[in-house]
């Protein structure tokens, strides 16, 4: 089966299948397992007192057939009945993980989160806030629409590499922090271009500067730098339109976008100079 054809769940299984051996080292399903608790419905399990490994096991069952739904159900019985137990310890990321395979994305952050808080020195903290992320991750909309989720996935991905820059899920977090700032990038160039065709030169300038500010090595920098040098000839100010495009030129030399930005000094009698005095450059030069 190609990958192009694999459900959802499929992917997410496969994502996860290291990942869930690491965070279930130590973890094993005892030879008292208990038998099943009945077939998996979006009912509640009722309270009946039950030995912390017959729950557990029951749990890890449902894993297994892949009915996430009950396994997260059993698991959090744990909790519930053995809140002090070592089981809980493992119950509580089990847990995370099975809500996060059904889209329970809020429940499977609230788990991953909670076990980091009751034992953030443990060393599966690691998987915890990648999963934490990938819950964030997967809901990004499109730049059309609010980003705080894009946000949110930047700032766990970024936690994991500062904290744990060796471990197993830091080389992933890594390109995800890339993709998530390119996205909140894309966010600021389209109100900024929105902007550009009202006319409100000011605020769209102010939209293109976060972009070579903030997301200066994100693909919408030679953009930005483009719409800069358009922005600020509308307004007369030809010392920052000649720095954008100088730097856009010497960057980005065989780029549409310099093509633009040189056509569009041309036609004012002007070419490409960097000016030292340029926030632009000062801003560059920082980063370069």
């Amino acid at each position: 089966m190609s990958v192009a054809k694999l459900s959802t769940r499929d992917r997410k299984s496969s994502r996860f299948s290291r990942g869930l051996r690491m965070a279930l080292v130590g973890t094993f399903v005892l030879s008292a397992a208990g038998t099943l608790a009945g077939c998996g419905s979006d009912e509640n399990i009722a309270y009946e007192e039950r030995p912390v490994e017959q729950i557990y096991n029951t749990a890890m069952d449902y894993m297994q057939e892949r009915n996430y739904y009950r396994a997260a159900k059993e698991f959090d019985e744990v909790e519930r009945q053995h809140p002090y137990s070592e089981w809980a310890r493992r119950a509580t990321l089990m847990s995370a993980y099975a809500n996060y395979m059904t889209n329970n994305y809020d429940d499977a952050i609230l788990g991953a989160q909670r076990f980091i808080q009751l034992h953030p020195g443990n060393k599966d903290v690691p998987y915890a806030l990648y999963l934490t992320g990938l819950c964030y991750y997967e809901r990004i909309s499109d730049v059309g629409r609010d980003q705080k989720m894009t946000q949110n996935a930047l700032n766990t991905f970024g936690e994991l590499v500062r904290r744990y820059p060796k471990s197993e899920y830091a080389r992933d977090a890594r390109l995800k922090i890339d993709l998530t700032r390119d996205h909140l990038a894309g966010k600021e160039m389209e109100i900024g271009r929105w902007y550009l065709n009202k006319h409100d030169y000011i605020a769209a300038i102010n939209r293109f500067r976060t972009v070579i500010l903030q997301y200066q090595t994100t693909t919408h920098t030679p953009e930005a730098l483009e719409r800069l040098t358009e922005a600020y000839l509308a307004l007369g100010i030809k010392p920052e339109a000649q720095t954008a495009a100088a730097i856009l030129g010497y960057n980005y030399p065989g780029s549409q976008w310099y093509e633009d930005s040189y056509n569009l000094l041309a036609g004012e009698g002007l070419k490409p100079e960097k000016h030292e005095g340029s926030w632009i450059s000062e801003a560059w030069d920082s980063v370069f």
